[in-house]
């Protein structure tokens, strides 16, 4: 597991307008982690200990009532049960093919929003999205 170039982090929508001292911070903080195709990467119901952005390959949502949603390079997951303390995982989710992702542990995504509020701005679209989305299904 190695700590990502600046150059890569940049490149992830979520952190684009980031300053250079907080794409160093957010270097210091995230893990590079590959997971083979297949692997169950969350569990419903385990504690929220970290999210992932996915930089490489897809990952698979299942979602209640036996929906799926599919992520790639770009796209996070894992980050609801981040901001609710105590939170747990409330889907699935597996890598769908290999996958390379960043992994960025509970309290240390709490400092990073603390320093870099534009990261919970970047993911509220997302998340309201996901939520019109659930609603409707």
């Amino acid at each position: 597991m190695a700590t990502p170039p600046l150059e890569r982090l940049c490149a992830i929508p979520l952190f684009a307008e980031l300053t250079d001292e907080a794409l160093h911070s957010l270097a210091k903080i995230a893990t590079e982690v590959e997971v083979p195709a297949g692997q169950v990467m969350i569990r419903p119901y385990d504690p929220g200990l970290g999210m992932f952005v996915v930089e490489e390959g897809t990952v698979v949502v299942e979602l209640h009532h036996g929906r799926e949603v599919e992520l790639g390079p770009g796209e996070f997951f894992g980050e609801l049960a981040l901001l609710i303390p105590e939170g747990v995982r409330a889907a699935r989710v597996r890598a769908e093919t290999d996958v390379r992702c960043l992994a960025i542990g509970r309290e240390d995504f709490a400092r990073l929003l603390d320093s870099e509020p534009r990261i919970a701005v970047a993911m509220l679209p997302v998340l309201a999205r996901r939520l019109s989305d659930e609603l409707r299904s």
